[in-house]
This record gives C-alpha cells, structure tokens and sequence, in this order.
C-alpha cells in the first residue's frame, strides 16, 4: 500500500509516495501536514535574525531522525550584540508601570492558550513527547504567564520603624537589568516561560538561548509575546549548535551587561557558568540535575504508591529532572509493589511517535541517550538485579519502559541521574536506613515518599534534603509552589510569588532631616 505525505517547511510543500509496509515502525507518524509558528530564524530585537556568519544547523524529529528544518547558528559576537539590544530596551521597559507589564503578559498568555494545538505540534516535533503531554505542558507553561501577570502588581516595598526620630527607612525592589537565560530541550516551553516572563513582569529584559535540539518552541513563543504588545530587545532568542553552546553560554555569564543568569540543565555545565558568572559577581539561578530518592514504607496505599510512581517515573519517557531515580521499597510491601508496578506498566504504557494515538512513551532525545539508558540497565543486570520488564532497544530513538528490583547501591542506576524510563527498584528495612540512603548523595531536588503515619510523614518531611517533597503524590509541580533544589541541584526558587525576587534588587533609602 502506498501512501502520500505532504509537508510543508520555509515556505514550500513537498509530496512524497512512500511504500507503507517498508517503513519500520518507529518511523511511522501521523505528524501535522503543516506547522505554524515555526520560524528558522532567531529573533533580535524584535526581527527574525540571522547569524552574522550565515551559518545555521539542523533540528531534527527524535521519533524519526529526520530534519525538520535550520536555526541559525549563532556565535559569541551574535549573542553579545542581542545583549546591546536587550540592554538598550531594558532603559525603557523598567519605566513601564506594572500594570503596563500585566496586560502584556496577559495578553500574550490568552494567544498561547488560542494556539495551543500549534505551541504543542510544535514540541511534540522537535521533543517527541506525547502530542497530550505537550498540550499539557503548553498549559503549564502558559500558567506562568498568568501568574507572573498578576504577581508584577504585587512587587510591594517595606517602610521599616526607624530608631531614630529624624530619620525614616524605606526599602524599594527594582528590576535587575538584563538577564540572561538557558534552558534545556526537555521542557521547551515550560522552562522559558517559567523564567522569562518572572524577568519580564519585573522589568527586566531577557537574552535567551534554548537548547539546540529544541530551539522552535522558544522561536513560536515570540511571535505570540510580539502580537501580544512585547516591545522590541525586552525577549531576545540566540539560537546555537551545541559546537557554539559553550561560547555562547560564557558571554552570557561575562558580559558586565547581564546582571543576571538563570541556567536549567546538568549540574557539571551549571558548575561551570557559576564559575564564569563569578567574573562579574553576576545573581545566579541555577536548577540542576537530581537523583530522586521515592521511598515506599510497608504502611503506603500500595495502589497510589504505585500511581505515584507512573506519574513520577515515565513523565517525558523518564527525562525529567525531578523523575523518580531511585525507588526503595519497605521489605514488607516489596513483592507486591513490584507485581502491580509490573501489571500497571504493561497496562498503561505504550510506545511510539508522540503524533500516534495512544502513545505514552515518546523517543528518548537522541543516540547518546539511548546508550547511557541502555547502559545502566545492562550495569544493573551483570551486578546481580532482576529484569522483570523491559530492558531493550526499541529501534530509532526508543527505549522500551523497563521495571528491575534487587538493585543495590553499587548500581549506575543508583549513583547516577538515569534520565529514562527505568524504574529501578531497591529494598530497605528501617526508617534510619533509607534515610540515610536519600541523603548521601550531592544531588536534593526532589524526594517522594508514600506513608500513612502521620507520625512517619511529619518526620520525613524534615529529615528529607531536598528541595521539593512530594508525599502520597508523584506529580507536584505548580505554578503556584516554589521549584528549586538544596546541595548541589541549584540555587534560587523559580515560580510561585518567590520566582519574582530572583529578577530584582533590593535598595535601601535612609531620608534625613524629617
């Protein structure tokens, strides 16, 4: 049976007659015939840029391995002039009023609601996520839009009683300047929104530089916040090959114009723009990599512990920070938890194109995480754990779900962040003893724990070192809540009414002679 596909890119269509029974299949699709939004340009000052080089380079569909299109590939020089750009357009964007800056974030967040199905085409292209979870991340994404639109009104100031009759004590926030921003390919849309429109709704303006696997959904978002009333420098996007990441990365942290960084992505190349920031004593945000202990006690609802660890552990194919890494499992509900883990598993999890109905488990994001991800369980195999499900390559990009219990500490899987959907499955005996297994690691972004002693929670919660703690539940990201890590997993909170302090200074003012 031949079948035709047609697909259009810059700006032209091209019709191909294939032969349906030959195509493998993880390369069988139902990808949109067309995409709008999708610009193979960055975007400057308000234009749709070039690099000056004129080079550019290739994003390509993880479910398929085919290009999608160029970005242009953008160098120290380029990033340095959308900084002067951004500089220059952060003199006028801090007068505006805080009700200017509502109207426009709130403006821009109902066009990305009104484009959803684009936004979440789009992500699902270029990530490879369930084309569901994409719409849903675009709504999450969106929610922080929303929510720093209203929080831009709520930037209150403090006058302190002064111990001296004469004088009085005022405390202002002003907006920082110019941040610089970097975000990972795992949450396109989410990760920008979440941190450029707190720098916005502050009153900062913003160069960013997406992931070079991920650069479209970040180039759509400016077309909406410039239909939406954005002025031209105050959302800048340089986009870059991974060849020019690290050059591109290092003007960001040492231009004396950025004031600001805010980095999301692997704790080794965070350490790095840290130390680069440094050179100018730059505020720094950082969310970095995690090892998430999910502990299980014999007195858990065995069913939501198990949903629990679905929500955590397969979220994004396993490619989330904040994912399960290391499941302990109390003796006494150790069988039964892996049963019904397995049963659920094989239920519920479907692999295939993020395009395809019902698919739940998208590609992982390329070649190299293939391997690691296949790595780690091959590791855990020769040191001794069982492989209930799982365990293969799925062709392509694709990595079957895959469940093994009896792992120990000695494991990859327990040393090092998995990034993949590998529930790896250990068991412990006492209280003592799994919390010091959660808290010897550098890593302390997020912990999960499932009990029904109230006496147990309330311990837990405290003696936990992480950031973020999820108890009796495995989603827990809300616009709402703060996000950030303790130890070596970041500095600063991003969202919730904390996520704005991070984009402003605080002055002090002492008035004389009253």
């Amino acid at each position: 049976m031949a079948i035709c596909m047609t697909f259009r890119a810059a700006g032209s269509k091209v019709h191909l007659l294939i032969n349906k029974s030959s195509i493998p299949w993880y390369i069988k699709m139902a990808a949109p015939t067309s995409v709008r939004f999708l610009h193979e340009k960055a975007y400057v000052n308000g234009k749709w840029a070039d690099a000056a080089s004129g080079k550019t380079f290739d994003v390509v569909n993880p479910s398929n391995g085919k290009k999608i299109g160029v970005v242009p590939d953008m160098d120290a020089a380029d990033t340095q002039n959308a900084i002067q750009f951004a500089q220059t357009a952060f003199e006028s964007w801090k007068e505006t009023t805080a009700k200017e800056r509502s109207v426009i974030l709130r403006k821009w967040s109902e066009l990305c609601i009104e484009n959803k199905d684009e936004l979440a085409k789009i992500l699902t292209l270029e990530n490879g996520k369930p084309l569901a979870e994409a719409t849903g991340e675009v709504m999450y994404g969106t929610s922080f839009m929303e929510w720093f639109a209203e929080e831009a009104r709520r930037v209150y100031g403090d006058i302190i009683p002064s111990p001296a009759k004469t004088k009085k004590i005022l405390v202002l926030k002003q907006p920082i300047g110019v941040a610089g921003m970097i975000t990972p390919w795992n949450f396109p849309n989410a990760m920008i929104t979440r941190k450029a429109c707190a720098a916005i709704a502050a009153g900062c303006t913003v160069v960013l530089k997406p992931a070079e696997d991920t650069p479209y959904s970040a180039l759509a978002l400016c077309e909406l916040a410039e239909k939406a009333g954005l002025p031209p420098g105050v959302l800048n996007i340089v986009t870059c090959s991974r060849a020019n990441a690290g050059v591109v990365g290092k003007m960001l942290c040492e231009n004396p114009m950025v004031k600001k960084i805010s980095f999301t992505g692997s704790t080794v190349v965070g350490k790095i723009l840290l130390q680069q920031s440094a050179s100018t004593v730059k505020k720094v945000s950082l969310e970095l990599g995690g090892n998430a202990p999910f502990i299980v006690f014999d007195s858990a609802d065995l069913d939501q512990a198990v949903n629990g660890t679905m929500n955590s552990k397969f979220r994004c194919s396993g490619q989330t920070c904040v994912c399960a890494n290391r499941i302990l499992v109390q003796e006494g509900i150790y069988p039964k938890y892996i049963q019904k883990l397995a049963e659920v598993m094989t239920r519920d999890l479907k692999v295939g194109d993020g395009f395809e109905s019902g698919t739940t488990q998208g590609p992982l994001i390329n070649h190299n995480a293939v391997e690691k991800v296949d790595g780690h369980v091959q590791d855990a195999i020769q040191k001794g754990a069982k492989l209930v499900l799982g365990g293969q390559k799925k062709g392509g990009n694709f990595y079957a779900p895959t469940l093994l219990q009896d792992v120990t500490l000695d494991m990859k899987c327990a040393k090092e962040e998995i990034f993949g959907p590998i529930a790896a499955v250990h068991k412990f005996k006492t209280e003592e003893e799994v919390i010091k297994i959660a808290n010897t690691t550098t890593a302390g972004l997020a912990g999960y724990f499932f009990s029904q002693n109230i006496s147990q929670i309330w311990r837990m919660a405290e003696k936990l070192e992480y950031g973020l703690i999820g108890v009796n539940e495995g989603l827990f990201s809300m616009t709402e809540a703060p996000f950030g890590g303790w130890k070596e997993s970041g500095l600063g909170s991003e969202g919730s009414k904390y996520g704005l302090n991070e984009y402003l200074e605080i002055k002090y003012v002492c008035l004389g002679g009253m």
